[in-house]
Formats: structure tokens, C-alpha cells, sequence
């Protein structure tokens, strides 16, 4: 089909520069053709009949290479008077003897001219038909090119290459954002760069189409001396940027010009719809933003009342009745709120990781670290009530390596270990197992509590999600710590699942990337 329709491209260009020559060459070559050809059919004997066949076929084959319908009907009357000439007695003169002659040349003449001019048409047609078709695949192209774009840039480098396949033309085309036209991009259909299309001029011609919301410039009547035909990428009133399409005194057709405002409106389109998915994203993000904002004073609000309440009444309790008080209740309320203080310590580094993550703020200041220290950092910093839990760690080599931010891993791992102190009871075994796999460090945390349902899995490491269990003093968990830990395992390109522990339990296990040792000579 693009075949086709170059051919008809070039017809055209034919048409505009070389036509006369053009047709006058190949009417005078097909008639001296069909003139020898009926000489040797003469020679052999054929009928006149056949010798007039021979010159219909010619003003047929004329009619459909030739650019001008006129040449048939010349074509026509070359051909009886030829026939004349050549093939009636008296031969090689315009006389003849038989009056049934004149029916005879009657009866050429208008099958030449019908046959001809039907042979135009059907041309005609077929070029229409190509051009339409054309049409078709260049419009369907564009929309299917223009549906996978997402960002503006690529609509329009998109919609450029489309419109210089088209109109074989160089394309400028200039952006639009906030409310001003952007630098101008050049889509040459050549090496060759005309710098005459970056004028003060043009850009001037292209900013007025902006504004006004028309076209402007070459072959029309407002600011014509530029050598582009600028048009808006409009949607109604909605301009989106500006074409421009470089003339070189050679105007658009109506089917170029046709094609062009409906690969702009495309284009329009699909800018447009970017548009609005990037401002429904960014609604929704701050609709999800207000809500976290809300889930989270809701919960600082309901969820600190019992810790401050305690840290407040013991530090009270002491002022009033410090005499008064044995050493064991002094040791006690002292236990107590160190806790309580730990409790919000641990909550306010967890708050601070999801301010920086729901910023997209995770740096990362990976090392090379011995996972065994970072396990036994971590548990250095767990709930004061693990010691009344049982805590093992097993690592399946001396020296597992990992390329990992100790602090955030750290983080993760009072993160897992202290909620499986709060969620199983006094005497629970918990597992902590290293090992390789491959080109990561697999790290799991078992405990033998009640486990998690199946119905809360799916939902364990959403943000202020806390499941139905309770903790063992009763305080809420604001549903931060598991979040923050697929938050940070994920920014370090490993993953964290949970699944069941056997006999009964919870297993948390997470993956990291290994490290190596760096020697240094």
C-alpha cells in the first residue's frame, strides 16, 4: 500500500512539473508503436479490423499513463486520421474511395475516446481508492502508536515521524507547557537542516497560532512570508502545542491537508488523555496521602494516650512518693517507664522511616556487612521482654556476607523480633536462621505462637493494618513496623513473605544481596 501510494506521489509530482512533455512523449511513442505494429499486421494479411484493435489498444494504454485526459481524446483522433493515411486506399493520403469509410472512422473515433476515457476513470479511481486506503493505514498507525505512549514527548515524536512518512516533508514541532510554547523540535525527512526554519519569524508565526488558536503561515493569508504552514494540536479550545510543516512552495493537497488535521486531532487527544491520567494519579495519591495523614493522627492520638499516661502518673508517683517508696517499687516504675520510653522510641523511628519512604526519600548507604553482627546489634535494642522469651540464632556458615544499609536492616530486624514478642506468650521459642541462596542471603525469624490466620496474610505488611490479635499489655500496634520492613527490603532488592511455622507458628523470612570481601593490595 505505501508503495502504491508513492508511485501515486511521483505521478503527482509528474503532474505538477513534467506533465506536457511528459504526455506529448508518450502519445507520440504509443501511436508510432501501434502504426508499426499494424504495418506488420498489414504485411501478413490481418484485416483492417484488427489493424484498428491495435490503435483502441493504444488509446487505451494512453489513457493510463498519461496525466491529461485531453490526450485520448487527441489520441482518438490521431489515430483515425493514421489509419487514414497508412492503411485506406488511396494509401498515404487523407483521401479515400470507399464511402463506408466514414462509418468506419466514426465507429474508431468514438471506441478509441470511450474505451479511453473509461480507462481514465477507472485510473482515477484506483488512485482514489489508493489514496483512501492509505489514509486508513497512516490514521490507524498513528492511533495504535499514540495509545502506547505515556508521556507528552513521545505523542509528539510519535505523531512527527507519522506526518514526515505522510507529506515527505520536514516537520517543527513546538510543545506546549504552562501556558507558553517550548524550544522547537526538527523532524527532518533528510540529513539536511534548514536553519531558516528557527527564525524569529517562524517562532513569532508559530506563537501567534498559539494564541489565537488558528493556522497561520505559508500558503495562507496571516503572516505568509513564513516558509512553514503552522497548525494548533488542539482539542476545542485546548491548545497543546504547534506544527510546523516546511512548504518549499509546494502546497498541501486537500488529501495531505485532510490526513494532517486528523493525525493532529489524534495527537491532541492522546496528549490530553495523559493529562488527565496524570492529574486523576496525582488526585489519588493525595487522596491517599490525606488518608494516611488521618489514619495516622487517629492513631498517634489513641494509640500514645496509654504510654504518655504511664510515663506521666509513674514520673508523678516518684516526685510525691519518692521517700515513701521501697526499692523494689522505685526499680519497678523505673522498669516501667523505660518501656514506655523504649515503646516510643522504636514508634518514632518507624514514623520517621514512613515519612521518608511515602517521600520516596529511601537512600540507601549499602555496605558490605557480617550478617551475624547486624542480627546481634538488633538484639541488643528488642523489647525488654524478651527476656522472657527463648532467642536462638543459627547461621549456616561463619561468615555470611550481605551488601545491605546496616542501620535500615537493623531496623527491620527489632522490627520482626519485637513483634513476635508481642504477639506470643512468655516461654515462646524464637528462631533466627541465616544462610546462602545463590546470590542472596535468606534470613528467617520462627516463633511457636499462636500464628497468624490465613485471612490477615494477605494483608500483614499494609500500613496501620494490625490484624485482630492483641498485644500482651493490651497497647495497641499502629501497624508500621511490618510496612516499613517490605518498604526497606524491597528498596535493597530483596522480597519478605510470611508463612506458616511447623508445627505451629509464624515464619517471617526476607531475602538480601549477598556480599563480597574486598581485598585491597
Amino acid at each position: 500500500m505505501k508503495k502504491t501510494y508513492e508511485i501515486l506521489q511521483e505521478a503527482h509530482l509528474r503532474k505538477e512539473h513534467l506533465a506536457p512533455l511528459w504526455d506529448i512523449s508518450v502519445s507520440m511513442l504509443a501511436l508510432l508503436l501501434a502504426t508499426l505494429l499494424g504495418y506488420l499486421f498489414y504485411a501478413v494479411g490481418f484485416t483492417e479490423a484488427n489493424i484498428i484493435t491495435v490503435y483502441i489498444l493504444g488509446v487505451v494504454i494512453l489513457s493510463v499513463v498519461t496525466t491529461n485526459r485531453l490526450c485520448s481524446l487527441l489520441a482518438s483522433v490521431g489515430s483515425v486520421l493514421i489509419f487514414n493515411f497508412f492503411f485506406t486506399e488511396p494509401r498515404f493520403t487523407f483521401r479515400f474511395v470507399d464511402p463506408g469509410y466514414y462509418v468506419t472512422f466514426l465507429i474508431m473515433f468514438f471506441a478509441s475516446f470511450l474505451t479511453g476515457t473509461l480507462a481514465s476513470r477507472l485510473k482515477e479511481n484506483a488512485a482514489q481508492s489508493a489514496e483512501a486506503a492509505f489514509r486508513t493505514k497512516i490514521l490507524f498507525e498513528t492511533n495504535q502508536l499514540l495509545q502506547k505512549e505515556h508521556e507528552t514527548t513521545d505523542v509528539i515524536a510519535a505523531t512527527a515521524g507519522q506526518l514526515t512518512k505522510l507529506l515527505k516533508r520536514d516537520i517543527v514541532m513546538y510543545p506546549a507547557e504552562s501556558g507558553r510554547l517550548q524550544e522547537p523540535l526538527l523532524y527532518p525527512t533528510g540529513d539536511d537542516c534548514d536553519e531558516d526554519l528557527f527564525t524569529e519569524n517562524e517562532r513569532a508565526t508559530a506563537d501567534w497560532v498559539f494564541r489565537n488558536n488558528k493556522h497561520a503561515g505559508a500558503t495562507t493569508d496571516t503572516l505568509s512570508d513564513a516558509k512553514c504552514l503552522y497548525l494548533a494540536i488542539r482539542v476545542n479550545e485546548h491548545v497543546y502545542g504547534v506544527v510546523g510543516i516546511y512548504i518549499n512552495e509546494r502546497p498541501l493537497d486537500s488529501f495531505e491537508n485532510s490526513v494532517l488535521l486528523a493525525i493532529l486531532g489524534e495527537c491532541a487527544l492522546a496528549i490530553e488523555n495523559i493529562k488527565n491520567a496524570k492529574e486523576k494519579e496525582a488526585a489519588a495519591i493525595l487522596a491517599k496521602n490525606e488518608q494516611l495523614r488521618a489514619n495516622l493522627l487517629r492513631a498517634i492520638s489513641h494509640d500514645l494516650r496509654t504510654p504518655l499516661t504511664s510515663i506521666s502518673g509513674n514520673a508523678s508517683n516518684l516526685l510525691s512518693n519518692y521517700e515513701r517508696l521501697d526499692d523494689d517499687s522505685r526499680t519497678q516504675i523505673f522498669t516501667d517507664i523505660y518501656d514506655d520510653s523504649m515503646w516510643l522510641i522504636n514508634l518514632v523511628e518507624n514514623l520517621l522511616a514512613v515519612t521518608r519512604i511515602e517521600e520516596g526519600r529511601v537512600n540507601l548507604n549499602s555496605t558490605t556487612e557480617l550478617m551475624d553482627e547486624v542480627i546481634a546489634e538488633a538484639l541488643k535494642h528488642v523489647d525488654r521482654k524478651s527476656k522472657e522469651h527463648i532467642i536462638r540464632v543459627h547461621s549456616e556458615r561463619e561468615f555470611i556476607l550481605a551488601q545491605i544499609d546496616a542501620k535500615l536492616i537493623v531496623q527491620v530486624m527489632i522490627n520482626i523480633v519485637d513483634n513476635a514478642i508481642k504477639y506470643t506468650p512468655e516461654g515462646s521459642v524464637i528462631e533466627i536462621n541465616t544462610r546462602e541462596c545463590g546470590s542472596m542471603v535468606e534470613v528467617s525469624v520462627s516463633d511457636n505462637g499462636p500464628g497468624i490466620p490465613d485471612e490477615q496474610k494477605p494483608h500483614i505488611f499494609d500500613m496501620f493494618y494490625s490484624g485482630a490479635n492483641k498485644v500482651a499489655d493490651s497497647r495497641r500496634s499502629l501497624g508500621l513496623g511490618l510496612s516499613v520492613c517490605k518498604s526497606i527490603i524491597t528498596a535493597h532488592g530483596g522480597t519478605i513473605e510470611v508463612k506458616d511455622h511447623e508445627p505451629k507458628g509464624t515464619t517471617f523470612l526476607f531475602t538480601l544481596p549477598g556480599g563480597e570481601v574486598e581485598i585491597h593490595e
